[in-house]
């Protein structure tokens, strides 16, 4: 079936984010009225700052403390972004990692089981763990590390949300949809939680050495934040994707040394290449997956998706967006 028109009314937790921010201006530009609840914790205002005031509400809350105020029939999707992010922030912050995804979780898909509101969960490919398997499949079986190791506690927090979400969907009929994202990018983000893309991009405008973990030869999947975007808006309403999982990106891997590179020529830097063991980095005992590569067919086989916009062009983009942010606008 052919999806549906934009929702007129929309919430968006999170819409303060990256991810967030580029689905409400998609959202916004489409005619959707749009309710963003976001504590901006890794959130920034300034996000928002393109959105027309008259087509978004923005509450600033965790999503638990907002969603008593709000009333369920008002909303035609949810879209669930709202969560901690970023491997720096896990590693150093596993209590807050935790609490966040699967609290907040647990609330939004209670507020949308009282009118069955379609709902997008945004998950994750850390759910996948340290499986050598590739690529990964939805249905594949998922490997973690030891509780020891804070390193895992994110991926189990939205592995619990996926679990939840699917319940809710088996037991109280919720039109749940999952979106399991592999390394989004693009304009907005930031790399103060570990993403590596945008602290690349930043250490090449400013000419300092790109820190490269490891031995730089592990590899990952790199999707346009805004191709991503339009693919959450295809899926969320199809019936045919209720209860199911989806793989969201891009599948052309490129190894985390040769991104370094293309980032250095890309932009005309002459910034230099740092290899920094893991253990430097963040701590004894991190463990790191190898490849990190998603099986498309699924999400293909109902949408078609090709991305659109190449890593070259994300980059030049993503370092368009860096400039300073002024106090007063984060």
């Amino acid at each position: 079936m052919t999806a549906k028109p934009t929702p007129r009314t929309v919430l968006v937790t999170g819409g303060g984010g990256f991810i967030g921010s580029h689905l409400v201006e998609r959202l916004t530009a489409e005619g959707a009225s749009v309710v963003v609840v976001d504590n901006f914790s890794t959130g920034r205002r300034v996000n928002l700052a393109a959105v027309p005031s008259e087509r978004v509400q923005i509450i600033d809350a965790d999503v638990s403390t907002a969603l008593p105020d709000l009333d369920p029939d008002a909303f035609d999707a949810i879209f669930h972004l709202a969560a901690a992010v970023g491997v720096r922030l896990v590693i150093e912050e596993p209590i807050r990692t935790i609490e966040t995804n699967v609290h907040e979780t647990s609330a939004i898909l209670r507020f949308a089981a009282t009118r069955a509101t379609p709902l997008l969960l945004a998950s994750t490919s850390e759910v996948y763990g340290k499986s050598t398997k590739t690529p990964f499949a939805e249905d594949d079986d998922v490997v973690y590390g030891p509780t020891t190791l804070h390193r895992w506690s994110y991926a189990c927090s939205k592995a619990i949300d996926e679990y939840l979400a699917l319940a809710y969907h088996r037991e109280q009929g919720l039109p749940v949809t999952i979106a399991r994202l592999f390394n989004t990018v693009g304009p907005r983000q930031v790399g103060a939680y570990g993403m590596v893309l945008p602290r690349f991009t930043a250490a090449a405008l400013e000419g300092q050495p790109l820190q490269v973990h490891g031995d730089g030869k592990q590899t990952r999947c790199f999707c346009d934040v805004r191709d991503v975007v339009e693919q959450l808006l295809e899926i969320v309403e199809r019936t045919e994707c209720y209860g199911r999982v989806f793989n969201v990106g891009n599948d052309e891997p490129i190894d985390i040394e040769s991104l370094a590179m293309l980032v250095i020529r890309t932009l005309g830097s002459d910034s230099a290449i740092e290899k920094v063991p893991y253990d430097k980095a963040f701590g004894a005992g991190f463990d790191d997956l190898r490849d990190r590569r998603p099986d498309l067919t699924r999400l293909r086989s109902v949408t078609g998706f090709t991305p659109r916009i190449d890593l070259q062009t994300t980059i030049r983009d993503l370092a368009a967006s860096l400039a300073p942010v002024s106090p007063e606008r984060a």
